[in-house]
């Protein structure tokens, strides 16, 4: 099976990040034997209005915020969310996730990124108490999530590269869904979350593809990519 995936973001060899993802998918596609094409997506490209993404069979976004533009980013979430094309999201994925969430399910208006405006009262992203650049941790999985699945574990070490995450104001959110808390440190910060809704839509605060420069296949990648042939032949099916 060929598969076409997205990466939206505005790449940087620089940053660890874009550097193990491509390794990532690399390896997952090895491990399920699926032919993969990737492209990146860079956030100026993408029409918020329309975008053209219905030629991909998963989209990723990827770290390294602020992007050049965070309206293209979530404009890209919103079609996957939308179209149920599997998604994952990542560090400012998750955030960026969270966002459009927030603006398009939870009726939040000024759904706010505290990095974009500093100044905003109730920002549904906020800056970390403690930084989580280059840190790593404890995160345990809700069971019967996808992350718990897919790592088929309750909990796993992972890394991260953040200073931005999770306003614990709106947490009960989490409780009610359908964005539902399914991972979480051992402060119980939230880590993860998943749309019930949807057949594959998870994002993280962390970085499970660093795993990857160090020879492992991150088990939620590997997920997110099986996933990727299904949805492109159910997708087929609604348009007979």
């Amino acid at each position: 099976m060929s598969v076409r995936v997205g990466l939206i973001g505005d790449r940087n060899d620089e940053v660890v990040a874009h550097r193990a993802i491509p390794r990532a998918i690399e390896l997952a596609a090895a491990e399920s034997k699926i032919d993969v094409a990737v492209e990146w997506l860079g956030t100026g490209t993408i029409d918020p209005s329309a975008p053209d993404l219905a030629r991909f069979s998963g989209l990723w976004c990827v770290p390294a915020s602020p992007y050049r533009s965070a309206a293209g980013a979530i404009a890209a979430i919103r079609f996957a969310r939308e179209h149920d094309v599997p998604f994952l999201g990542t560090c400012g994925g998750f955030q960026h996730a969270v966002l459009e969430i927030a603006a398009s399910l939870w009726g939040i208006e000024d759904a706010v990124h505290a990095e974009l405006d500093a100044d905003a009262p109730n920002p549904v992203i906020r800056p970390l108490k403690c930084t989580l650049v280059e840190a790593g941790g404890s995160v345990r999985f809700r069971p019967g999530s996808k992350l718990a699945n897919a790592y088929g574990l309750l909990s796993a070490e992972e890394e991260y590269h953040c200073s931005y995450g999770f306003n614990p104001r709106y947490r009960r959110r989490l409780e009610d869904g359908p964005l539902r808390l399914t991972a979480w440190d051992d402060e119980d910060d939230v880590r993860g979350v998943e749309l019930s809704s949807h057949p594959f839509f998870v994002a993280t605060l962390f970085q499970p593809e660093r795993a990857a420069l160090k020879g492992r296949t991150p088990p939620i990648v590997a997920a997110w990519l099986k996933a990727a042939p299904r949805s492109r032949r159910a997708r087929r099916v609604r348009d007979i």
